[in-house]
């Protein structure tokens, strides 16, 4: 599967901002499911300063700033993207107890295993509350596999949260949308990741795109699309394995990845700090489009 995405970014601000300096992650990442063909970032006006470097995650990041007065900044990444392998097949109830995995986990000498221990560690976004081992215990029963307690997890929490994007902020702490019962792909993806890591398995965020397909009948809007996000476990001899709580499913060919990380602060998309610029209005857009199936030869 082959996908083109543009997403643009626009700022527009009340007072000029004199200078700034910022950091995108908006190129999708290589991994062993997919290939970034091509990407390209393009920062209006001119950056006067830009580099590109590798984040501890393995996340492609360009570093630009602006050192002219601007009373608008539009940053444009546009990326060719082929999604390579199919999802792992697994039976969930053949995975080893959650328990086991911990104590494997604490006992890691093997490097992946080791270096996903950091997962299970709280982060700013993701901590694991008494709350949220709370909300988390009913799918983790003692001696259950471990796949099939984190699938009965991001399965609850798809039946028992509303998606609703005025019910929270990109700021709401996951405490917040648990009592809320509601939020939005973040929201979701967050909660998952602190009710894992309140029982000892690692767990990362994960932010990319999910193709949208539009209702029957109705044409495609342009800049309709959205980023998303959704969450990944660790478990030793398998890797990390991807579930999406806000469809219920496990990410397919219709998923790109551009970053992922310990919450949402790792993978931001654009952030940077500014001198001047009063208030502001956000605009975004997004556009993923599947590339035509090529021709069948003629026998």
């Amino acid at each position: 599967m082959k996908f083109s995405i543009r997403h643009q970014t626009r700022y527009t601000y009340s007072n000029p901002v004199a200078f700034c300096h910022n950091e995108a992650r908006l190129q999708p990442r290589a991994t062993a499911r997919q290939v970034c063909t091509a990407s390209d970032v393009v920062v209006t006006p001119q950056a006067a300063v830009r580099s590109e470097r590798e984040d501890i995650f393995g996340n492609r990041v360009m570093y630009f700033a602006m050192q002219e007065p601007h009373s608008e900044l539009t940053v444009v990444a546009t990326s060719e993207v082929e999604i390579t392998q199919a999802p792992q097949i697994y039976n969930p109830a053949l995975s080893s107890p959650w328990q086991q995995v911990v104590e494997q986990l604490q006992r890691a000498t093997m490097p992946d295993d080791y270096d996903a221990r950091q997962f299970a560690l709280d982060s700013p976004c993701a901590g694991a509350t008494p709350e949220v081992r709370a909300y988390a215990a009913p799918s983790f029963a003692p001696g259950r596999p471990v796949l099939e307690a984190v699938h009965d997890l991001s399965s609850r929490i798809h039946r028992e949260f509303t998606f609703d994007p005025q019910c929270t902020t990109i700021a709401t702490p996951v405490a917040e949308a648990l009592a809320k019962r509601g939020g939005v792909c973040q929201d979701f993806a967050h909660l998952a990741v602190a009710c894992l890591r309140s029982f000892g398995l690692p767990a990362r965020y994960v932010s990319g795109y999910l193709e949208t397909v539009p209702p029957p009948g109705q044409p495609r809007l342009e800049g309709a699309d959205a980023s998303h996000a959704w969450f990944a476990v660790y478990v030793p001899g398998m890797g990390w394995l991807d579930l999406d709580p806000t469809n219920d499913q496990i990410p397919d060919d219709r998923y790109v990845t551009t970053a992922w990380g310990r919450d949402f602060a790792d993978v931001t998309p654009l952030k940077g700090v500014i001198f001047g610029g009063g208030t502001h209005v956000l605009d975004v857009g997004v556009d993923m489009l599947r590339a035509p199936a090529a021709p069948q030869a003629m026998a």
